[in-house]
């Protein structure tokens, strides 16, 4: 079961490419990296690449990979693929590849990626790729292409935009737990009879509307989030072809 996410961004597909080819400012708004820097290469020769992922105060996995791009299509579209691969037993995805593919229309540009890989592991890794990474994955592109769109779009950079996050998804947890503490002093007040069952009815109402606005509320026009991308094709997709052209090169 494959990946895919797609943004409309409405932008120059030139900037666009830019912000997603160099490795500098591709690392600030991808949340899936930490690090990427480009390898040494030859004129003609695909582009080798190493990357890394920090999990703060714990570990950091690091990987290689290789890929292409075709900056020039006939349709007017443009591609860039890649495979990769992380030898560090800590890593929960051994190899994979995948593509984005830029399509420019009259507000924008329809940037979308279809990728998968091979989770590590053996038969434990399966089960926990399937109920944990892979999610984590969607979510993670998801989240990452909206937070593109908007330093894009809007001129919010990644680390205001992260900012911007963390900063809601603090007061949606302060609220969430303020709600709580509601519902048990609703039950503390049904012991005291008629008088606390009418107060009890105002203290459990209350809750209840604002943990619906918190769990179910889109979030703030300036904060990223995954639900904001397509997360299946309208139609089926095929791997580009420099995809193909990589996987030769073993």
């Amino acid at each position: 079961m494959g990946l895919y996410v797609e943004a409309h961004i409405r932008a120059d597909l030139d900037e666009l490419w830019s912000r997603t080819q160099d490795p500098a400012q591709h690392q600030r708004w991808d949340l899936r990296f930490s690090e990427i820097d480009y390898l040494p290469r030859a004129e003609g020769e695909p582009q080798r690449f190493r990357y890394s992922v920090r999990v703060p105060a714990l570990f950091t996995v690091s990987g290689t990979g290789i890929s292409a791009g075709e900056r020039e299509r006939p349709d007017g579209t443009r591609t860039s693929a890649l495979r990769f691969a992380s030898p560090h037993p800590l890593s929960p995805l051994a190899r994979g590849s995948g593509y984005w593919r830029y399509v420019p229309d009259a507000d924008g540009v329809r940037f979308l990626t279809g990728y998968d890989y091979l989770p590590r592991w053996g038969a434990v890794g399966a089960v926990a790729d399937r109920l944990v990474f892979r999610p984590l994955m969607g979510w993670a592109t998801a989240w990452s292409f909206d937070r593109l769109r908007l330093w894009l779009e809007r001129g919010i950079s990644p680390e205001r935009a992260r900012a911007n996050w963390l900063a809601e998804l603090a007061v949606r947890a302060l609220l969430l737990a303020g709600c709580l503490t509601g519902l048990g002093l609703e039950s503390a007040l049904g012991l005291f009879g008629r008088f606390g069952a009418g107060v009890t009815s105002l203290c459990v109402l209350a809750p209840v509307v604002v943990m619906s606005l918190v769990l179910f509320k889109a979030p703030l026009a300036r904060t990223p989030a995954a639900r904001r991308c397509l997360r299946a094709p309208a139609e089926q997709a095929r791997p580009p072809r420099v995809l193909r052209t990589l996987e030769k090169l073993g």
